[in-house]
């Protein structure tokens, strides 16, 4: 594959990773906010990025994905530009995208993607209700009141193990998704060049 193929199709796999990533975490939230609430692609997204999409632009485009739609997402909530969450949640994403990065040299397929996926989704729901357990007065700050973040949540609130549900559904959905994407647009660029 000659390297301007392989610079538009990583171009167009960045723009579908970003554009669903921004899409499914901000947009879902107008079209249908009590449905499914954390069922989002971004997890995925970063680590499929740093697989699939060669040098920087693996590393940049899940960044952007959550910074940009964490911004529209507060203007939305009405809350600061930028949030103290980010502190919890990039982090996350960053690992997601190491775990993408070791992936790529193996040329992995859909298990080890699935497989880190489902890691990087677990160390979010933990770093993240974590984070929430330690920035909320309204938990105890005891063994306790961390096992409550990590299963009931606060009162009035849907327990925080669905939003862990929810939040794997997606991500695992989404990176088979992102690997079927990838997979198709290898298979185009070799019919391509075999035309040609």
């Amino acid at each position: 594959m000659n390297s301007s193929r392989l610079t538009h199709r990583s171009a167009l796999l960045a723009l579908v990773l970003l554009l669903a990533g921004v899409f499914f975490r901000v947009i879902r939230v107008d079209l249908s906010p009590g449905t499914l609430p954390n069922f989002s692609p971004l997890m995925a997204a970063a680590l499929c990025a740093a697989v699939f999409i060669p040098g920087w632009l693996g590393l940049v485009v899940p960044v952007v994905a959550l910074l940009v739609s964490d911004a529209l997402l507060n203007l939305h909530y009405g809350a600061p530009f930028i949030s103290a969450q980010l502190l919890w949640t990039l982090p996350c994403y960053l690992i997601a995208v190491g775990f993408g990065w070791m992936l790529r040299d193996r040329r992995a397929g859909l298990w080890p993607i699935l497989g880190g996926t489902l890691v990087a989704s677990v160390i979010f729901y933990l770093v993240t209700n974590t984070g929430s357990w330690l920035g909320l007065t309204a938990y105890p700050q005891s063994f306790a009141g961390w096992l409550q973040a990590m299963t009931t949540g606060l009162p009035g609130y849907p327990p925080t193990w669905t939003f862990f549900r929810n939040s794997l559904i997606g991500d695992l959905l989404f990176a088979g998704f992102f690997v079927a994407v990838e997979h198709s647009l290898k298979a185009s660029a070799g019919r391509a060049s075999v035309v040609a």
